[in-house]
């Protein structure tokens, strides 16, 4: 083997660096190996077109923790955030369209345009939502309570649960619909309008492989609105530079501190001695040694691609068996001779520097995850668009633009044994289409363009099943139970194995939480007397 380390990283996306950086500032000997040759994971901007960049995968920000942005200094080196100026825009199908955000006042006035009512109640519907965001935010860098390790389970048990204990009632109560019901139904609790229950409802869709009428699907809504913006709560915006750069940056730092960045070095097996953890084999043959493995990738592709099983308690390799991974998502990338003319709006405003919404309902929802189920893809699929060249004109050339386009439903697996390379084309046509129904021109606007299907996603980014979540989203699957019960505070199944990847607590996005926890973890495994055991 080669030197030993103190922590060998697997995958040097954010979370890896992030936790990188908080074992090296406790003056760990770090070394990250990662598969491609450049940083990032999936938070990475690349050329796809000439003179075109983008965010490839991940593509805004908003869950990025401010404690990892203070700590890492990333406005030091650069980093830099736009708000959107509205949140989403979603032009609706009679040809009306519906703004998002911008304050209160003015949200109440466009819903005021589809119900009084709604406009009266959105207050009261902010104030609750934001008290279990609020929770969540208290919660995103604690780690867990591990079920199985006694009275420690307990005691941080209790101490979280303090928290929940503080709410009134009504908060309780707001909490548990939040956690176990429909986006749907609890959406129909408070608003009568449809659009104003899909502007709310698609967050509970973005990487979620189910419907709003899906039980828990309101979570996945919560979970995409506990974020902030610099320093503004629940708001989004365009990473200057793409989400490359916030990469980058971290990189940057963390190779300050003499973390040790080796790219295009794929890892092909967690080698175990002993029951123990040792070090990595590379696909080329290299081992490396090392006190503790750290994997930010996800469950999937840790326990299965890259252990034995025999390395695994019994049982285990069957846990991870069931862990449900596959988001339903295809990402595209679009190169632009010009910004998209929506009928409902078809002038240059500020609905370009937002999430442009393409599901006016949520039965039009609905329809997408039932025809995916059935025939592998939406042929209407869920689409939001961000052209973040509206606010960073270094990423196209003058006049043009560049745009990511999320989408949902598309299966992880095609029935029928049909594969995603022979329809991949197909998809994508799809959602230009769908595109080009509320903005005509927009197909004849592409100059270039990627696309990504659940297969491309996880052969470029060792994403199983194409889930960009590192796993569902779902109540069995959250806090201690993510990935498996009794293994959710960062500690794998063998000794000196960690995970620190979206695949824990508390879950995806680009929120630095995972890496940050996971480094808590092993600092405090070194003892309470190691030197700066903290983070």
């Amino acid at each position: 083997m080669t030197k030993a380390y103190d922590a060998l990283i697997i995958g040097a996306g954010h979370n890896g660096l992030v936790c990188a950086f908080y074992l090296a500032r406790a003056g760990l000997k770090v070394r990250i190996v990662e598969a491609r040759d450049v940083v990032g994971g999936a938070a990475v901007t690349e050329e796809f077109a000439p003179g075109f960049r983008n965010s490839v995968a991940s593509y805004t920000v908003s869950l990025l923790q401010p404690k990892v942005i203070a700590d890492m200094k990333l406005a030091d080196h650069g980093y830099r955030v736009i708000e959107r100026p509205i949140s989403n825009f979603l032009p609706q199908e009679d040809g009306g369209y519906l703004k998002l955000g911008g304050g209160l006042e003015r949200t109440q006035a466009e819903f005021g345009k589809f119900s009084s009512r709604d406009a009266e109640v959105l207050p009261q519907y902010y104030d609750a939502l934001e008290n279990v965001a609020e929770l969540l935010r208290d919660l995103a860098l604690r780690v867990p309570p591990n079920v199985g390790e006694g009275m420690r389970t307990l005691l941080d048990g209790a101490r979280q649960g303090r928290r929940f204990a503080t709410l009134s009632l009504e908060q309780q109560r707001d909490v548990l619909d939040l956690f176990t019901k429909s986006a749907r139904t609890m959406l129909d609790s408070w608003f009568e309008s449809e659009a104003v229950k899909a502007a709310f409802g698609f967050d509970a869709v973005v990487g979620n492989y189910a419907s709003p009428d899906t039980p828990g699907s309101a979570y996945v809504l919560l979970h995409h609105v506990f974020g902030e913006v610099n320093g503004k709560k629940g708001a989004w915006g365009h990473s200057v530079g793409g989400m490359g750069k916030i990469t980058e940056i971290m990189a940057k730092v963390c190779r300050d501190m003499g973390v040790e960045i080796s790219l295009e070095s794929p890892v092909a097996k967690v080698l175990v001695d002993g029951g123990k953890a040792v070090g990595v084999k590379l696909v080329g043959g290299e081992e490396i040694a090392a006190a503790r493995v750290i994997a930010n990738v996800g469950p999937k592709l840790l326990y299965e691609r890259m252990m034995d099983a025999s390395d695994l308690p019994a049982g285990f390799e069957r846990r991870i068996k069931g862990f449900k991974a596959g988001s339903g998502t295809f990402r595209m990338n679009v190169a632009l001779s010009e910004l998209p003319k929506f009928t409902c709006l078809p002038e240059p405003g500020e609905h370009h520097q937002s999430g442009i919404i393409l599901a006016p309902t949520l039965d039009y929802m609905d329809r997408a995850f039932l025809d995916a189920k059935q025939y592998g893809w939406s042929k209407a699929p869920i689409v939001e668009m961000l052209i973040p060249s509206t606010v960073d004109d270094s990423l196209a050339p003058p006049g043009q633009h560049v745009a990511s386009l999320f989408c949902q439903q598309f299966a992880p697996e095609l029935p029928d044994g049909r594969d995603w390379d022979d329809e991949e084309v197909a998809a994508a046509d799809a959602i230009i289409d769908t595109v080009e129904k509320h903005a005509p021109g927009f197909r004849a606007s592409i100059v270039g363009q990627t696309r990504l299907s659940p297969k491309g996603l996880e052969r470029k980014f060792g994403l199983v099943g194409g889930d960009i979540m590192h796993g569902n989203m779902s109540l069995d699957q959250l806090w201690a139970a993510r990935p498996v019960l009794g293994n959710g505070g960062y500690r794998g199944p063998v000794k000196g194995l960690y995970m620190c990847g979206a695949g824990t607590h508390p879950g995806g996005g680009v929120t630095g939480a995972p890496g940050h926890n996971a480094a808590t973890v092993i600092l405090r495994d070194r003892g309470l007397f190691a030197p700066k055991w903290r983070v």
